[in-house]
């Protein structure tokens, strides 16, 4: 697998991901670009300098901004990874489940949001939805190296484990309650839909509860990435200020 851009070449090397070899474009003179090439050396990683072309060739997402990382395939976590990281932070399990997302950018981008907001980790299906790879990578900045990102085999069943587990499951879906009306502190795993889709009915009937973000225009749904910020964000707003 590649990683592609500065930002995520970045992240995996701080988060010591295991880097068979880093391709860097010959002639990057700039101070960012030196600092990364530092790094590199001092945790031994093997720096190959190629031409601009020779990179371009190897790119998957072709915005490689003159760096890209070979690396093992993405190690997954599993649930329990998940929630013993919950409890040595001694918080609340905050999990985001993503129901059937399908579009790597949106998930590059929810798994942003995840790092960005403290979420504790993501849980994806195993089947019919995208996985971490290379757009992912590219497009998480650099937090795909920080969150922990489970495949889960049933979401349903998962759903059921999390609520036995003292975890309140919300959806979040256009016929349900004001988000801005449900208590959302505490354990909690929130269910976003993918793209067009929306949550799977099986799922959304497992879960605690639905809630929903208000729409004053003519369109009735935002980005499942930007609909996942909003709804984090709540969850944030409500328990800083409990």
């Amino acid at each position: 697998m590649k990683i592609e851009g500065r930002n995520a070449v970045s992240e995996a090397i701080k988060a010591g991901s295991t880097i068979d070899r880093l391709l860097v474009e010959k002639g990057l003179k700039d101070a960012s670009a030196q600092r990364l090439i530092d790094e590199a050396k001092s945790r031994g990683i093997k720096i190959f300098f190629r031409d601009k072309i020779a990179l371009d060739r190897e790119s998957v997402t072709k915005r490689h901004q003159g760096f890209i990382a070979e690396i093992t395939d993405y190690r997954y976590s599993e649930l329990e990874d998940i929630l013993s990281y919950a409890e040595e932070k001694n918080e609340p399990p905050f999990i985001l489940i993503a129901d059937g997302v399908e579009d790597p950018h949106n998930l590059g981008s929810i798994l942003r949001v995840a790092e960005c907001a403290g979420v504790h980790g993501v849980l994806i299906p195993r089947h019919r939805a995208v996985s971490v790879n290379e757009t992912v990578i590219k497009v998480s900045a650099g937090a795909s190296a920080h969150v922990k990102v489970a495949k889960v085999t049933n979401i349903a069943d998962t759903i059921e484990e999390l609520k036995q587990r003292g975890i309140w499951v919300y959806c979040a879906d256009m016929d349900g309650q004001s988000i801005y009306s449900v208590d959302l502190t505490g354990p909690v795993a929130i269910v976003v839909g993918g793209e067009g889709k929306g949550v799977g009915k099986r799922t959304k009937s497992c879960c605690d509860g639905v809630v929903s973000l208000p729409m004053f225009g003519k369109i009735n749904s935002l980005n499942a990435s930007v609909a996942t910020a909003v709804v984090v964000y709540e969850r944030i707003r409500q328990t800083l200020t409990k």
